[in-house]
């Protein structure tokens, strides 16, 4: 029976990537001259550290268009409130993976409601359509595309 898995991954390598090209243009930047501006990037969280509110907000732009040349859909990123410290203000982007319980149940619930004949299942953090036929699936990609998601959708594993 053909079937997909719909799931929601960001590429690693292609944020690393963005976050280093986005610290090198800081270091390059003369209004950036002189202050200890940095990102700081671990596994789902970037940190943007800076010397005052307004350089924090011109390097989480930096690094929007950095994350956005590199491929990475925005939806994917949430950006935290800037926190002040001491001399230096810093702010938390995370970078949300992975399909939750309560999407899941939304895509689910939109599948079924389409009437295609086609079955949707969560499992794990990936929700699995399967169908008689191809164009029933390719249908459930389309309606899953327009699908008001709060983070971009990927489709592997698709099998005839």
């Amino acid at each position: 029976m053909p079937s997909f898995d719909t799931v929601s991954e960001l590429d690693a390598h292609e944020v690393a990537n963005a976050v280093d090209q986005a610290n090198r243009e800081v270091q390059n930047r003369f209004d950036f001259k002189g202050t200890d501006s940095h990102f700081e990037h671990e596994e789902n969280t970037i940190r943007l550290v800076s010397e005052s509110d307004f350089q924090v907000q011109q390097m989480l732009d930096i690094l929007y268009a950095k994350l956005s040349k590199r491929g990475i859909d925005l939806k994917a990123v949430e950006a935290g409130d800037p926190e002040a410290s001491g001399k230096t203000v810093q702010q938390t982007v995370t970078l949300k993976q992975g399909i939750d319980a309560e999407l899941a149940k939304k895509l689910v619930k939109q599948v079924k409601q389409s009437k295609l004949k086609v079955q949707a299942a969560i499992q794990g953090d990936k929700v699995r359509v399967s169908g008689k036929k191809r164009d029933d699936l390719q249908a459930a990609i389309a309606l899953l595309r327009e699908a008001d998601a709060d983070r971009p959708l990927q489709f592997e594993n698709f099998r005839d």
